[in-house]
């Protein structure tokens, strides 16, 4: 049967499931020309592709965002390359992912997983890249607070939860997040080992000034407050009004932060370089059966 399947047959069946040239040859073989069986093969061969691309780096992917009248959910999915992340049918299965999530106020990524992993398991088939649902974060909101949504470029994804001020406000500090990249909402949030570290090297750095200990101690002191309010989102600068902090914008509008959260695609991801030859290699590897 093998040779009454055209390069036509095969190219039709590509564009189906966007499985690879030879998956596809072989899927059609198996189905003995048969067009609706052999893209039901290609998408059960999604249990062994799965296997076979669980152990490569997803670091690349998109995050997503559901908002509804009770709260917001915001998901992590990753795959290993930029193309991927930007494939009509993985921006498709993320969308799924996350309206799943808020749908079903899924708040753990473990029952997320299981819900899609079917879902998943197909897409991998279809697409040949490790596709993994890696972080989950679900707010709800009661009455009188409000929760800030952004993203950027799908690669950066905040959420702010208030309580008062606004929907206006909440946006805003959720943009202003995502940009200026706080670490702690507020000083009394910085972990003392770190708020100790830090000040050990200013110490360091000002003793090189040769100043009395007495002039270093109040130049150090000066320095870790500048510090800790460049890393807290209430000591700094508010993006669209640099002449009031974060703190003062939430104190003019009687508001409260609760909640911050704040993520990037692959981040913490280690992403081991292959040179172009170890790639051929493991390519030419992969498709040995």
């Amino acid at each position: 049967m093998a040779e009454q399947i055209t390069a036509a047959m095969v190219k039709e069946l590509r564009e189906r499931t966007s499985a690879g040239m030879m998956e596809c040859k072989k899927a059609l073989v198996e189905a003995n020309g048969n067009m609706e069986l052999a893209e039901d093969i290609i998408a059960k061969s999604g249990h062994k592709k799965a296997a076979k691309t669980a152990n490569r780096t997803a670091a690349e992917g998109r995050i997503i965002i559901a908002n509804t009248q009770e709260g917001a959910a915001m998901v992590e999915v990753n795959c290993e390359t930029d193309f991927v992340a930007r494939d009509e049918s993985f921006i498709q299965f993320c969308q799924q992912v996350v309206d799943t999530a808020s749908q079903n106020k899924i708040a753990d990524v473990e029952q997320l997983n299981e819900k899609m992993e079917e879902s998943r398991k197909s897409l991998i088939a279809r697409l040949g890249e490790n596709i993994q649902i890696r972080r989950l974060f679900f707010l709800k909101k009661s009455t009188g607070q409000f929760i800030g949504s952004y993203i950027h470029h799908a690669r950066i994804g905040t959420l702010i939860l208030l309580e008062g001020g606004n929907e206006v406000l909440a946006k805003d500090l959720a943009m202003h997040v995502a940009a200026m990249k706080p670490q702690y909402m507020t000083t009394d949030e910085v972990p003392q080992d770190i708020v100790a570290k830090e000040k050990e090297i200013l110490i360091e750095r000002a003793k090189q000034s040769g100043k009395p200990d007495n002039i270093l101690e109040k130049i150090v002191a000066g320095q870790l407050q500048k510090h800790l309010s460049e890393i807290c989102l209430t000591g700094q600068p508010f993006f669209k009004d640099p002449d009031q902090t974060i703190a003062a914008l939430l104190k003019t509008h009687q508001a409260k932060l609760l909640k911050m959260i704040r993520i990037e695609v692959g981040e913490g991801i280690e992403v081991i370089k292959k040179s172009f030859e170890e790639e051929v290699k493991a390519a030419r590897g992969s498709s040995q059966p």
